[in-house]
């Protein structure tokens, strides 16, 4: 019996002197992701900034101009869908998605997008489909399913 209270006493000793150290990696991680989230604050208003500037050299307002295409800085890529905006707003391979997933007379999964879009079956080919339809739902531009199948909304009022 005392071999046992020796071994639950170890045990401790060993699992407190990991939780220290897993605490002192997470005081990192959080230190880290704060300084990220200031930087990310500061490049934000950098832009920002850049933008209510005229650009005087055409090389600047060319780099301008490509800094703040759709995706870069922050931007979304696919915007959250709002009344009076259509798929025009989407890019062209997200205009493809919602073309096939409205067509479609009933809900469908990722991996017959993945096929009308000429992709294929494979894992590799259905998850970026997937991802997409994802984020199409996620932005209120289609319906998820509880069996993970899509479908289109109706255009929202005016």
């Amino acid at each position: 019996m005392a071999d046992v209270l020796v071994w639950v006493m170890q045990r401790r000793v060993v699992l407190a002197d990991r939780a220290e150290r897993l605490r002192k990696e997470l005081a990192e991680v959080d230190a880290e992701v704060a300084r990220l989230e200031a930087a990310e604050v500061v490049i934000g208003q950098f832009i920002e900034a850049e933008r209510s500037a005229q650009a005087d050299d055409p090389a600047e307002a060319e780099e301008l101009e490509r800094v703040t295409t759709p995706g870069a800085g922050g931007m979304l890529l696919v915007p959250h869908r709002e009344p009076g905006t259509d798929e025009s707003a989407l890019p062209a391979d997200y205009q493809a998605i919602m073309k096939i997933v409205a067509a479609a007379s009933e809900p469908v999964p990722a991996k017959d997008v993945s096929v009308h879009l000429g992709r294929g079956t494979q894992p590799g080919q259905v998850e970026p489909v997937r991802d997409k339809l994802r984020r199409l739902a996620d932005r209120g531009w289609l319906h998820r399913t509880p069996a993970g199948r899509f479908t289109a909304l109706p255009q929202p009022p005016v």
